[in-house]
């Protein structure tokens, strides 16, 4: 087993690599619009998972997933050259569906601020269905020195 700041390292050198693959050298006309998002390496340095994201349709996603398991030992070779570790990781390609969750809940917040917007609107126009103030307040002395009397 290695140091997690080791494997840290690793999987940003190979997050690196992946992402200049496939901006550079990669030519499949399958691969899409991909972002290399995270990477992740196990403590025995022998599996990297890579994160990525596709900027596009369901079926550009399906293209890519594809394109990228054809590379995969393209990648993986190019992956072991520049790292110099002894034996290079297997390569899991996995879409990050984080960009995906935070657009659905940017869309929910801003529905929310609509429905709050909505509700200011409407209290603004609304009245009090009593008197607005509520509670009894003593008017003059009279009231005043009965109050007293009540209480004593």
């Amino acid at each position: 087993m290695v140091d997690a700041a080791r494997a840290r390292k690793l999987a940003d050198r190979i997050q690196q690599i992946v992402a200049e693959m496939l901006e550079r050298r990669i030519k499949d006309p399958r691969l899409g619009f991909v972002t290399v998002t995270d990477t992740r390496v196990t403590a025995d340095l022998r599996d990297a998972t890579v994160f990525y994201t596709v900027f596009g349709s369901e079926a550009e996603r399906a293209d890519s997933a594809a394109a990228l398991e054809s590379a995969k030992g393209i990648i993986r070779s190019e992956v072991g050259k520049q790292t110099g570790v002894r034996f290079a990781p297997t390569l899991t390609f996995k879409h990050d569906p984080l960009p995906d969750n935070a657009r659905h809940l940017d869309d929910l917040i801003n529905a929310a601020r609509a429905r709050d917007a909505e509700v200011a609107r409407q209290a603004e126009q609304a009245s009090y269905a009593g008197e607005p103030d509520p509670y009894r307040k003593p008017d003059d002395e009279e009231d005043l020195e009965v109050s007293r009397e009540d209480q004593a």
